[in-house]
């Protein structure tokens, strides 16, 4: 379909427009049913039905269970634990990654490209290889251990560190990104008027940059407050998350009203923090001045600002390098010498323990086959989702206020954030005691795990679809439903054309964090088609070395596939104009 603007005039478009918002609100409602009938079934449903039986006794709501739940001093404590743990992760993060998004903001230097992309790696790992690696560093048999026997492993210093580890690339993407587009010269015109450096950077930059790190912290903040895979595996039994204490009172001890209540009690925080970063979001959509970041990067000049950049240098190496290393050299590291022994292992069913029916090494191929079905689930919820939410919205009634559908559409945006903060523990539990029965019995089913998968792939795939296609000039639309293309016609002729880097970057995240999913997984995923995070978990839950040894080797395959999918999509990205993560 080719478009000709001597086919359109200016009264066309018009009379389009004025055409198109109850023909706008009809295609809206209808790119809307996929997704909502997808999380009314497999998001809302299960997580509903298991926090209802927990907290019904024979048909009756028992709300009394909150506090019988909330005195207990070993729930106290582990709320306590749980906010203060998170709080500390995204203090350290800020304090260590800020130094590292102005480096990559305004400095230019050799394999900053790279660099750039090696820094992302531990964003998309999944949390059980971060554990395992911080394992290998400091744990039972890691090298500090071995070199000069410290070891650091249930210890909060593990925690924290592992978690700083995994959200550095948060905010040095998130605040980096807007950093390097924020116009230099304002902060000189400061300078010139009699502001010292850093007054001037207090006054000018600081307030420009204050809600992308507002909104950086809070993203920290819900990734560590739902930390599972990293406290599950460092934490020890001395150290427990919400998350991991709703997959024990589930998993371990079937207590399903406290579960429940806890479940209830983390959804709730979770939403106080996703309606704060949408806040603090709507506040960075505030005019800025902004630049192409590639004008405002230059090499370092003076000690300082060669002291800062080896200064991170120093950081990425030691700090996120060197875990990944030391994964790779405890797995090469076998009983009589280096060698291949522990991948060797993982080709056997007989070498492993008696939890796998299968050899270790399928879970890569049950991974990259689940991982593909949820990649397309995802591709094809979030891609309808974040066209409907692309739709112009109504605008404000002679009343002032806000028509019924633009505040659904609100709330529809809220729902797709959800299961990044909902308790992934509870969705997968939920799964098997609600899609057991016709015409939903999915419990033999292989669909379930992608599923679940996808759940979490979702919200990733409308995050970076969602700024291109607001980019689109919508006027390019409104002269081809002129010319008599229906919605189908539209998209392919006008956004998919636009869209379609952008749609390869959702399948790329999509893929690496449905690789990555554990709390669901750790439920669904049936004996002989384990996925690697599950696998991973069943290998260091057991004694002895060669469990350890393939522990290690499976996580080092993980991060290489996780790591690879990541370094292409920073070959499809294009420069980031949005300082968006």
């Amino acid at each position: 379909m080719v478009l000709a603007r001597s086919e359109v005039t200016p009264s066309d478009v018009k009379g389009a427009r004025r055409g198109r918002p109850a023909r706008g609100t009809a295609v809206r409602l209808g790119l809307m049913a996929v997704p909502l009938a997808f999380f009314a079934l497999f998001f809302a449903y299960p997580v509903v039905a298991i926090v209802g039986r927990g907290l019904k006794d024979g048909g009756q709501w028992q709300l009394g269970r909150f506090g019988a739940v909330l005195s207990d001093p070993d729930v106290v404590q582990v709320l306590w634990f749980t906010v203060w743990q998170a709080a500390a992760s995204t203090g350290l993060t800020l304090l260590i990654a800020l130094p590292g998004a102005y480096v990559f903001a305004r400095f230019d230097f050799p394999g900053k490209q790279l660099l750039r992309a090696v820094v992302a790696v531990p964003f998309v790992l999944p949390t059980v290889v971060v554990g395992s690696a911080f394992l290998a560093l400091v744990g039972r048999g890691g090298l500090l251990d071995d070199l000069w026997g410290v070891r650091l492993d249930t210890s909060v210093w593990a925690i924290l560190l592992a978690h700083v580890f995994f959200n550095y690339a948060v905010v040095v993407r998130t605040v980096g990104g807007l950093w390097g587009q924020l116009d230099p010269r304002q902060e000189e015109a400061a300078r010139v008027l009699g502001a010292g450096r850093f007054g001037a950077w207090r006054r000018v930059t600081l307030p420009a940059l204050g809600p992308a790190v507002a909104a950086a912290a809070l993203m920290v903040f819900l990734f560590t407050f739902t930390s599972f895979g990293v406290v599950q595996i460092l934490g020890g039994p001395a150290f427990s998350t919400l998350e991991v204490e709703i997959y024990r009172q589930t998993a371990d001890f079937l207590d399903l009203p406290t579960a429940a209540v806890l479940t209830m009690i983390q959804f709730a925080a979770v939403l106080g923090v996703l309606a704060l970063h949408a806040w603090t979001v709507r506040r960075r959509e505030s005019a800025l001045r902004l630049v192409d970041a590639s004008q405002t990067a230059r090499r370092p000049r003076g000690r300082g600002q060669w002291a800062l950049l080896w200064g991170t240098f120093a950081v990425i190496a030691v700090l996120l390098l060197a875990p990944l290393v030391v994964l790779v050299e405890r797995s090469f590291a076998g009983p009589d010498g280096y060698g291949t022994v522990f991948y060797a292992a993982l080709g056997s069913a007989a070498s492993a323990d008696s939890t796998f029916a299968v050899a270790p090494l399928d879970a890569l191929w049950n991974s990259l086959a689940y991982g593909a079905a949820a990649t397309v689930i995802a591709l094809v919820v979030g891609g309808l989702a974040a066209a409907a939410l692309t739709l112009p919205r109504l605008r404000r009634g002679p009343s002032g206020r806000t028509p019924v559908v633009s505040r659904f559409v609100g709330g529809f945006d809220a729902l797709l954030m959800l299961p990044l903060g909902v308790s992934a523990v509870t969705v997968g539990f939920g799964f098997l005691i609600t899609l057991d029965a016709p015409p939903l019995d999915l419990r033999a089913s292989w669909w379930l795990v992608p599923l679940a998968q996808a759940l979490v792939g979702v919200p990733f795939v409308v995050r970076t679809m969602l700024p291109v296609l607001r980019a689109v000039d919508s006027r390019l639309r409104e002269a081809a439903a002129v010319l008599g293309a229906s919605p189908w016609q539209v998209w392919r002729a006008v956004d998919l054309p636009m869209v379609r880097r952008a749609l390869l970057i959702a399948a790329g995240f999509a893929f690496a964090v449905s690789l990555g999913e554990f709390g669901a997984t750790v439920f669904l995923a049936r004996p002989d088609q384990p996925t690697l995070p599950v696998a991973v978990a069943r290998l260091l839950g057991r004694a002895g070395e060669l469990n350890y040894g393939q522990a290690m080797a499976l996580s080092t395959i993980l991060m290489v596939v996780c790591a690879a999918a990541l370094l292409i999509l920073e070959r499809l990205r294009p420069l980031d104009r949005s300082g968006e993560f």
